[in-house]
Parts: C-alpha cells; sequence; structure tokens
C-alpha cells in the first residue's frame, strides 16, 4: 500500500492563466490568514506523516496478513486509513482554495507561498516566506526562491 503524504504544494504546477492577480498590499492583508492557514495545514500534513508511519509499520509488520477479514488489527488498519483518506482530501481542498485564489503554497516546512501579481506591467510570482513581515520580492513565473529580487519601489530595493 503506497501512502505519498506529499507536503502540499511541492507537486503543483505553476498557474498559466491566473484567475486573479494580487497587489502587493491585497497580498499583505492576506497574510494574517495565511499564518493561521499555515499553521493548520501543518498539523494535518504532520498527522498525515504520522498515520502513513503507522500504516507502514502495520504492513511491514502483518504483511498481506493484515488484509484479511479476522485479523487482529485490520480494523485498526481501516481507521487509520479512513483518517488518512479524510485527512489528505482535506488538506487537498484548502490547497486547491489557496490555488483558485491565486496563492500557490510552495513549501510547507518552510512556509513559502506565492501570489499572482504584476511586477513592472509583467505577470509574476509576489513571494512570501513565514518569518517575513510583508511580501516584499518577487520572481518570475518559471523562477524560484533562489531566483526572486526584492519589488521594486520596496525599502528594500533601495
Amino acid at each position: 500500500m503506497a501512502h505519498a503524504a506529499h507536503p502540499p504544494g511541492k507537486d503543483r504546477e505553476p498557474v498559466l492563466s491566473p484567475g486573479r492577480l494580487w497587489t502587493v498590499e491585497e497580498a499583505n492583508a492576506r497574510l494574517v490568514d495565511l499564518r493561521e492557514t499555515l499553521h493548520e495545514l501543518r498539523g494535518q500534513v504532520a498527522r498525515l506523516r504520522k498515520l502513513h508511519e503507522e500504516l507502514a509499520r502495520l504492513a511491514a509488520f502483518w504483511g498481506k496478513e493484515l488484509d484479511s477479514p479476522d485479523h487482529i488489527d485490520k480494523a485498526l488498519k481501516d481507521r487509520l486509513q479512513a483518517e488518512w483518506e479524510t485527512l489528505k482530501a482535506r488538506v487537498e481542498r484548502r490547497v486547491g482554495a489557496l490555488h483558485d485564489e491565486g496563492i500557490e503554497l510552495k513549501d510547507i516546512d518552510s512556509g513559502l507561498f506565492d501570489f499572482y501579481g504584476l511586477v513592472d506591467g509583467s505577470v509574476a510570482c509576489l513571494c512570501w516566506q513565514q518569518g517575513e513581515a510583508e511580501v516584499a520580492f518577487y520572481h518570475a513565473i518559471g523562477g524560484g526562491f533562489r531566483t526572486r529580487k526584492p519589488l521594486p519601489d520596496h525599502p528594500r530595493a533601495r
């Protein structure tokens, strides 16, 4: 049984034509909610990882016997599997809702988000990472964290 509890956002493709473009001010106003969302998602992903480990442990210990209807740990396996499926769907829905807003969760562990916006007349990613006070960086759509630059007209750019 394969349970790939990948942190959300790592496998998503960039939005090629975002439904919404954010201004820096709008993105900054959204950070309070994103910090809370990130905290919730991290807790859910941590639980997914624990469930995955427990399911893998049961499978490694019991092997194919675990799926036998009268197996002593079958009910436990089924309960853990159901919780894993439910929680995984909840995380995917939340990350998908952000995506639909034009916000990409790029890395849950570092708390890295991109907002699609305009920089110097071109669509770019307004980049924010947990721990930063505000959105102050951007990068090209095809770029990433390592290619980010201070936003023009931002105090960090001076």
